[in-house]
């Protein structure tokens, strides 16, 4: 069900209950129940991978894969609501294997573990609008974050899902993070078409909540006056694709983190070239290659604390899942630069 479309029903669904003379009270404690069986389910899940973790030893950080499968704060296609089991399905296909280049080996679960999906749709379905919403993200990566030694690496979903993620990282860690943003658009519109939680605005909710001291934009593009405005208020470094070849080697040798709680890495998967990326709901030729992004995270010194990669569209990916393995692979670099 698209995300349109579950919202109508969602709202059908309210409203026959309204009709039904259910009371506001009920209706928030039925909400409330699924919300907690939600956060339940991914705080055992995360409990006993902490625990075969911490008796494993040797360990220090895990990336832990969180799937948000939300798509319906897209402006335009909202097919990154099923992008997490084609990611997961890419990362463990047959037609690779298991090491990341620097030779960390996923089938580690000191390395790669997965606690699974906050149920967005179930969530949603009820009736639970997003300022509740964003906070049920947030606490589903807080209760991954309780279970040391994991470290959360969220599956998007539209981006809107970094700004719950990020506030969750900051509030846990207490204190801001600097972040490395990887995207063809800055993200960081007021309040785009009206919705202040649009994934074109989720940034400007995350400067705004000082989660972050520094935030790099890196491989835009598609920057409008607001854009750039925006980026100037919040004093945000913004990097173009028209002056990439003068930055490059800036930008493969960065250094983040230090005097604060880590650093926070947002993929958007259409910060590639779509050459590289089809797969995205906003095609935006030019971008960076894959090896441009491989480069500046492999060569980013910093102590990694979480991360996400979102935006990929499963509906528009072609060639036999391409843009699928693709985000698979952002996602293996990532835990080898989380994992400790």
């Amino acid at each position: 069900m698209g995300g349109a479309a579950a919202a109508a029903g969602a709202a059908r669904w309210i409203q026959r209950l309204s009709a039904a003379r259910i009371s506001t009270e009920a209706l928030e404690r039925g909400q409330s129940r699924v919300i907690d069986a939600s956060l339940t389910l991914i705080r055992e899940r995360a409990k006993l991978k902490g625990e075969l973790l911490r008796a494993m030893g040797g360990v220090k950080a895990s990336a832990t894969l969180l799937g948000v499968p939300l798509g319906h704060n897209s402006s335009f296609l909202q097919g990154p609501a099923f992008a997490p089991p084609r990611i997961r399905e890419a990362i463990w296909c047959g037609s690779t294997n298991s090491s990341t280049e620097e030779g960390k080996e996923l089938n580690d679960p000191r390395v790669l573990t997965d606690v699974g999906d906050v149920p967005i749709q179930e969530i949603r379905d009820c009736g639970v609008e997003d300022d509740r919403l964003m906070h049920v993200i947030s606490e589903s990566v807080k209760t991954v974050m309780d279970e040391d030694p994991l470290r959360p690496l969220v599956l998007g979903g539209d981006h809107s899902i970094s700004y719950p993620v990020v506030r969750a990282v900051s509030e846990k860690l207490g204190g801001p993070v600097d972040i490395l943003h990887l995207d063809a658009h800055p993200d960081i519109y007021d309040c785009f078409e009206g919705n202040t939680y649009s994934h074109a605005s989720s940034f400007a909710r995350i400067m705004e909540g000082g989660y972050a001291r520094r935030l790099l934009q890196v491989g835009l593009r598609s920057i409008t006056k607001e854009g750039r405005e925006q980026g100037k208020r919040f004093g945000v470094e913004q990097y173009e694709m028209r002056t990439f070849s003068r930055d490059r080697e800036k930008l493969e040798n960065l250094k983040l983190g230090e005097g604060v709680k880590g650093v926070y890495v947002s993929v958007d998967v259409d910060c590639l070239d779509p050459a590289f990326a089809p797969g995205v709901s906003h095609i935006e030729p030019g971008g960076l290659s894959f090896r441009d992004v491989l480069n500046i995270l492999q060569n980013l010194q910093g102590d990694v604390v979480a991360g996400d990669v979102v935006e990929f569209n499963p509906q528009r990916d072609t060639v036999d899942g391409m843009t699928a393995m693709v985000a698979a692979k952002l996602v293996r670099e990532l835990s080898a630069k989380i994992s400790k």
